[in-house]
């Protein structure tokens, strides 16, 4: 990981969202979300909310975030309502007030919520990572083509243990 202050967006990590069918599980995506959040001082949990209160709000069960990716005392909480978590947020001024230069994304799904959310931190001018084993789509085809779309753009995808490991000699 380079040396600039970093932020982990961790994208739709909600019961409903886990528990739809995902390429690579969504249980293993979750795990890895888990895996990365420990190596961030600065975590975003971004959550999906329907605007006109149908499926119950934020609080309802199935919108609940899953053991292991709930708020921690320190996080940031984002409410989003359609697929990018910059939009109609307050994201963009977390991210300023933590002197956040580049921020990770992982979470649900590769190709809706991570890609919206990755494409315009890259238009903002954010360094952008996606942990690519830290996120799914529901085919491996819609992964990695979204995953290729956001190289394109400009964002590295890198593997959840290049993210957690120890830096080496040579990275000093």
């Amino acid at each position: 990981m380079s040396h600039v202050r970093a932020a982990l967006a961790l994208v739709d990590l909600q019961r409903w969202i886990v528990d739809m069918a995902w390429e690579p599980v969504g249980g293993d995506v979750v795990e890895a979300c888990g895996r990365l959040r420990d190596h961030f001082s600065t975590v975003v949990l971004v959550r999906y909310a329907r605007a006109d209160g149908a499926d119950g709000g934020p609080d309802a069960v199935p919108d609940r975030f899953v053991p292991g990716c709930a708020p921690r005392p320190g996080d940031h909480l984002v409410t989003k309502h359609g697929l990018d978590a910059f939009e109609g947020t307050g994201l963009g001024g977390v991210l300023r007030r933590e002197g956040v230069a580049e921020i990770v994304v992982a979470g649900l799904s590769t190709a809706h919520g991570v890609a919206a959310t990755a494409a315009t931190a890259l238009r903002l001018g954010y360094g952008v990572v996606v942990a690519e084993d830290a996120t799914a789509s529901p085919d491996e085809a819609r992964h990695r083509e979204a995953l290729d779309r956001l190289t394109a753009l400009g964002a590295r995808t890198v593997r959840v243990a290049d993210l957690t490991a120890p830096p080496s000699v040579t990275d000093s």
